[in-house]
């Protein structure tokens, strides 16, 4: 009895074991399924320092800057709004949140911030924002977290400050003060193609940045901008790598170099003329 009872016991274990060494590959290829996509979709941002974000933190990233520069705000409050989207959203774009609380800056319907679905629209909310930070007296002269906080009235009104570095290099970047800044990798199956995807495109660009006079280049499917310097065409060319996993983006060009979805960087493009003052993106065909 004694002998079955320990020959009971050992199959036990071994059942145990296999049970959990089953359960531990089962999460580790979930965790591989789960992490793939993420690992596709990443963005590398170097403006005088490096941030790394997922494909929908620099959309919104790039939205939020871009509507800064349309209401002529100056930089100091696009580093501002940044660091505050960092804080309450990770700059994820959340149907929730404390309370009532909706969308990139988790403002909420009930403080007079809008409707929940105005508040979800990313550039609604950014326009919210903007305009309650003007309205602040000595803004300009604060550290980050102090404007923030006057806007937001957080519990934790120094929350804002640890984002402040990470802030600035996207609003170098953003605002086009750096050159091949935003470097994106947006894997090889786009969410839009062919007509559809330059069609949002365009949109997008125009209400971010106000119409920038965008035409249709007859050589490929996508779009053409204008830039009256190079400032003017790295703000173009840095949004739409940032918009190039939502909109289907294959390639940008400006500036004498070339950004492919593929390669997910930033290139030199042999023979290409440096002073061309068009910035020129490429969508995925139509399959």
């Amino acid at each position: 009895m004694r002998m079955r009872g320990r020959a009971v016991v050992a199959a036990g274990v071994v059942v145990a074991v296999v049970a959990v060494v089953g359960i531990w590959l089962g999460v580790r290829q979930v965790g591989e399924r789960l992490r793939l996509p993420l690992a596709s979709r990443t963005c590398l941002v170097q403006a005088d320092g490096q941030v790394r974000l997922d494909a929908d933190q620099m959309a919104n990233a790039a939205t939020i800057a871009a509507i800064g520069t349309q209401r002529k705000m100056p930089e100091r409050a696009v580093v501002v709004a940044l660091a505050t989207a960092y804080q309450e959203s990770g700059l994820r774009n959340l149907d929730g949140g404390d309370r009532d609380s909706v969308g990139l800056f988790q403002q909420r319907p009930s403080q007079g911030w809008g409707t929940g679905e105005q508040i979800g629209d990313p550039r609604y909310a950014a326009n919210k924002f903007y305009a309650a930070l003007k309205r602040v007296r000595g803004w300009e002269k604060m550290r980050v977290t102090e404007a923030a906080q006057r806007v937001q009235r957080s519990a934790y009104p120094e929350a804002y400050e640890k984002w402040a570095d990470e802030s600035q290099v996207l609003t170098r970047a953003l605002l086009g003060q750096a050159t091949g800044a935003v470097a994106c990798t947006v894997g090889s199956t786009p969410v839009m193609r062919g007509e559809a995807a330059a069609a949002a495109l365009t949109r997008g660009l125009s209400l971010d940045w106000g119409p920038p006079g965008t035409v249709s280049p007859a050589e490929l499917t996508g779009l053409a901008v204008p830039a009256t310097d190079p400032r003017d065409g790295w703000r173009y060319a840095h949004w739409i790598v940032s918009h190039a996993s939502d909109h289907g983006v294959k390639r940008v060009r400006f500036g004498g170099l070339e950004w492919t979805a593929e390669a997910g960087t930033w290139d030199q493009v042999a023979g290409a003329p440096a002073a061309d003052r068009r910035v020129v993106a490429e969508v995925f065909a139509d399959s």
